[in-house]
């Protein structure tokens, strides 16, 4: 019997979807691998220039000894992309484990941590006391969280009271829950908007703010996986507003 149209759809699709998981491996072997392969060279460069600054420091005028120290600064913030680069290649890979997960004590436990690492710093939580629990990997999204409730903490360092608002909404049309995180930090200029998700895209000079521009790359690519989205606007001195959608539990 010929084959029907619908045979040969399903067919097309299975084809297609097979072509996109051998080229997501690809990409992933091929990202793994880069990350790998550099590591080596790195590491002498940084050894070697540092012998050089103990064993021939008397020797060398200080121009020189800058030069060297700008060598053995730039091969350390190379290693640290590359970790960066190796994290979010294996984001593409790892297991993800779908189930209920009770939203409210695990943003308490993010805040909670990340209150900690700001010390005494001065910051207000307003996290609403009825979130719902989503449908999610709980693993992954705590690295989501993390990453978009510590960048509100660290672009809120400028302000004398920093504030983070999270509030939800229910999408009974999607199934959806819309997580919004909001606070009063320093936001961005939105004609950067397109830059936003990208690697290693920074907004704010290094010397402002500390961090690799991956942080936001890096929750594009857990939502993805958690079959959910993120969205952000800002303003320039007015603060940022994110959005995590997930399905409900």
């Amino acid at each position: 019997m010929p084959e029907s149209s619908g045979q040969r759809s399903e067919q097309r699709i299975a084809a297609l979807e097979a072509q996109l998981a051998a080229l997501r491996a690809e990409m992933q072997e091929f990202t793994y691998t880069v990350s790998h392969d550099l590591r080596a060279p790195l590491r002498h460069i940084m050894a070697y220039a540092q012998l050089v600054q103990e064993d021939a420091a008397e020797q060398l005028s200080a121009e020189v000894q800058g030069f060297l120290i700008t060598i053995t600064d730039s091969a350390r913030h190379m290693g640290v992309l590359l970790d960066g680069l190796t994290a979010l290649s294996r984001l593409g890979v790892a297991p993800v484990t779908l189930a209920s997960v009770p939203l409210q004590p695990l943003v308490q436990e993010v805040c909670a941590e990340l209150q900690t690492q700001a010390g005494q710093r001065s910051l207000q939580w307003r996290i609403a006391t009825d979130l719902p629990p989503v449908r999610a990997d709980a693993a992954l999204l705590r690295q989501a969280l993390l990453h978009v409730l510590g960048n509100a903490v660290k672009f809120t360092s400028p302000r004398a009271q920093a504030l983070v608002d999270m509030t939800f909404a229910r999408d009974a049309a999607t199934n959806l829950v819309a997580l919004e995180i909001a606070d009063n930090g320093v936001g961005y200029n939105p004609a950067l908007q397109d830059k936003l998700f990208k690697t290693f895209s920074r907004l704010h000079s290094s010397k402002a703010f500390e961090g690799l521009g991956l942080g936001l790359a890096l929750t594009h690519k857990i939502m993805q996986r958690l079959d959910g989205s993120v969205q952000a606007s800002g303003v320039l001195d007015g603060g940022c507003r994110v959005t995590l959608r997930l399905p409900t539990a």
